[in-house]
């Protein structure tokens, strides 16, 4: 049998449980942690109840106290709140004449403590002590008419009371002081609450012409909409029109004032009350009016009226976008534009003023280009719509005025005033103005403009003294020199134009000498001088060896009429042999290449078979070749690169004849094992051609 341990050894396993099913009252977590809050929250000790048993305790109690308020007020008088704490101790004995006595002695300590005043007249108020009361709130409104509090308690203590007229007799004593708008809100509150309507008529009257901001006009007239007096609210929005004037009138006041007249189906007033604000009002301050008419026009309005709304609000958009910028003026062309389109020049002229005022803030020309354009569409404005000249010439006037000529200038602007006096048929203010003009500020421009006018007159003599004018100022110009020769030429002057063409080759700089020679050999050819055409292209040649002058130089003499074909093709032919030799000296080879081209297209049209063989044995072989670069790689360190390349090997280059040696060898070898292995290697032999063999056999041309 098993022995059973000793009672007081530990059981080495837990006992078993042997009802294992839910608790019949269930607690969550969350109600275990809200009864631990209300535990923390528990007081730790509680203040023992103190019971009185006579008179005799009470009076020691009393005692005791009093002299402990005496001894904190006596520490701390400027304390206000021992003051109350001790005035209110005394009120719950209900010694009233203490606790006025604390109060009192508070008010001598400080007397203009709002505080201690509202807790005194509480404490008459709340034990019904009425005339004490009143008496205080005197005493109060008197020493401090600026604390509104002591006036709402009051009137509201006489309105519970009953005592209207007191309560009317307070509130007439707060407006002599001209209070806040919330005080007059009051008053006017109490005498509807009484059905009052002429007293609160009458104390509308005196609050917006103490406090006339618009808000208070609206709320008058919103009063005698209520009381169904119509002319009489109408009569206040007028009112508060007028007495605001231009200067501060609202928006909120007029679109109040046009709803008002469009709930009584009056639109035409509402229309010229809209058409008033937008007028007079700011842009930036309107935003809430052009909304309300827009509403208004889509509603009640016709077709145009609404176009003219949307114009509004354009314009609303512009003027916003104008103070943001002022000299962003492509703002300033679309807001022209749309006053142009809306056909009133005095707006437009306005918005052109007011533009051409933004002048830019440097002496750039890059500032102006825009700028400009401004006075350019307020002439042609001007001119075009409103046909007044004389504000037109004004106007191009004033522009050229106000230009920097010293520093840069626009030809357009002259040229354009020009052409209007032109138009005008004032031909000397034209001239004058280009004269004026080309004196100040010449350009290339002003030259041409005023040659392109003496030519439509057909004053070919001003032509001529301007041409010489402009060539005195820019030589270089080589289509100045061109077009003064085609007039010499339209005038039958050939020995004039070829003058002045001599002069022109001969200048040192030229900015494009190509065609300048060009229109002189063009000239002398369609003249029929070959002989001059000829010399032409040899002292063209002998300042440059181009090749497309040689290839030019040949097909004049090829297409020479009148004269011999072979002695053409002879010519030809020598210029291209004279062209080819000059370029093989200098080592033109692409150049070379398309000469050769060249001279090969004429052997094939003009020459005989024997003179396009010799063409073909000068026709380039193409080989690739390679070459070293150095390059930075992107540690820093330098590093050799090759590039292919193509170049030409001409059979004539004495230093290519070893190279030409080397690939007849080259093909040579090719051919002997062709004819030993067969078609494989004869096939081999073509797919790999002697170019590139050759290629293989060049040393590589090494270039840092």
């Amino acid at each position: 049998m098993a022995s059973l341990p000793p009672p007081n050894a530990k059981n080495p396993r837990p006992p078993k449980v042997k009802n294992k099913n839910a608790a019949p009252i269930q607690i969550t977590a969350e109600q275990i942690l809200r009864e631990a809050h209300d535990r923390r929250l528990e007081p730790a000790h509680s203040v023992p109840k103190q019971k009185i048993g006579d008179l005799e305790e009470l009076s020691e109690l009393r005692q005791r106290k009093r002299k402990e308020f005496e001894d904190q007020i006596r520490k701390n008088r400027l304390n206000m709140s021992s003051w109350l704490k001790y005035a209110t101790w005394e009120e719950s004995q209900l010694e009233f004449d203490r606790s006025r006595s604390v109060f009192e002695r508070a008010l001598d300590v400080d007397s203009r403590n709002v505080a201690v005043w509202l807790r005194y007249t509480e404490m008459e108020m709340k034990n019904r002590n009425i005339n004490y009361a009143r008496n205080l709130f005197d005493r109060a409104v008197t020493m401090l008419p600026r604390v509104d509090q002591f006036w709402y308690k009051y009137t509201y203590m006489e309105e519970m009371l009953g005592d209207v007229p007191k309560a009317r007799g307070v509130f007439e004593r707060w407006m002599q002081w001209e209070p806040e708008e919330n005080a007059w809100n009051a008053y006017i509150k109490m005498e509807k609450r009484y059905k009052e309507v002429e007293r609160a008529r009458a104390i509308y009257a005196r609050f917006v012409s103490i406090h006339p901001e618009p808000k208070n006009w609206l709320k008058w007239a919103r009063f005698e909409e209520e009381q169904n007096d119509l002319e009489k609210a109408r009569d206040i929005y007028q009112q508060a029109v007028e007495f605001l004037g231009e200067d501060h009138i609202d928006q909120k006041v007029l679109v109040a004032f046009a709803k008002f007249e469009i709930k009584l189906k009056e639109f035409d007033r509402a229309r010229v009350i809209f058409k008033f604000g937008l007028d007079r009002l700011p842009k930036s301050k309107s935003e809430s009016l052009y909304n309300q008419y827009t509403l208004f026009e889509k509603q009640y309005g016709t077709r145009e009226g609404i176009e003219n709304v949307v114009i509004g609000k354009r314009r609303v958009r512009y003027e916003e976008e104008i103070e943001a910028n002022s000299k962003n003026y492509d703002v300033w062309f679309d807001y022209a534009r749309l006053e142009e389109d809306n056909g009133d020049a005095d707006r437009v002229r306005d918005v052109y003023e007011r533009a051409i005022a933004q002048v830019p803030p440097a002496e750039e020309k890059r500032y102006w280009r825009r700028y400009i354009y401004l006075w350019i569409n307020y002439a042609l404005f001007e001119e075009l719509e409103t046909q007044d000249y004389d504000r037109t010439r004004q106007i191009y006037s004033e522009c050229i005025k106000l230009i920097p000529h010293k520093k840069f200038t626009f030809a357009k602007i002259w040229l354009m005033y020009a052409q209007f006096e032109l138009r005008r048929l004032d031909v000397s203010s034209a001239r004058k103005i280009l004269g004026r003009a080309i004196g100040m500020c010449p350009k290339d421009r002003l030259f041409k403009g005023y040659i392109e006018l003496e030519m439509q007159l057909r004053e070919f003599d001003r032509c001529r003294t301007l041409y010489t004018k402009f060539l005195e100022y820019n030589a270089a110009n080589c289509s100045a020199w061109i077009k003064f020769a085609e007039i010499e030429r339209l005038l039958g002057e050939m020995e004039r134009c070829r003058a002045i063409f001599e002069l022109a080759v001969n200048q040192p700089v030229l900015d494009m000498p190509e065609v300048l020679w060009k229109a002189y050999i063009d000239f002398e050819f369609n003249e029929e001088e070959y002989d001059n055409t000829r010399q032409l292209y040899l002292r063209l040649l002998e300042r440059t060896s181009h090749v497309k002058v040689y290839v030019s130089f040949a097909q004049f003499e090829l297409s020479i009429p009148d004269q011999d074909t072979q002695e053409n093709t002879t010519r030809a032919r020598q210029v291209f042999e004279d062209a080819y030799k000059t370029m093989k000296e200098k080592e033109l080879k692409e150049e070379r290449v398309v000469l050769l081209e060249s001279w090969k297209d004429f052997e094939e049209n003009h020459g005989t078979k024997e003179t396009l063989e010799t063409v073909m044995a000068k026709m380039p072989k193409t080989v690739k070749r390679s070459k070293k670069r150095k390059t930075e790689d992107t540690e820093g360190e330098d590093s050799v690169v090759y590039e292919e390349y193509y170049d030409y090997i001409f059979p004539d280059d004495e230093t290519q004849k070893p190279n030409l040696k080397l690939l007849q060898m080259a093909n040579a070898w090719k051919l002997k094992q062709a004819q030993m292995s067969g078609g494989a290697a004869a096939a081999a032999v073509d797919a790999e051609p002697a170019d590139t063999m050759l290629a293989d056999a060049e040393p590589e041309a090494d270039e840092d």
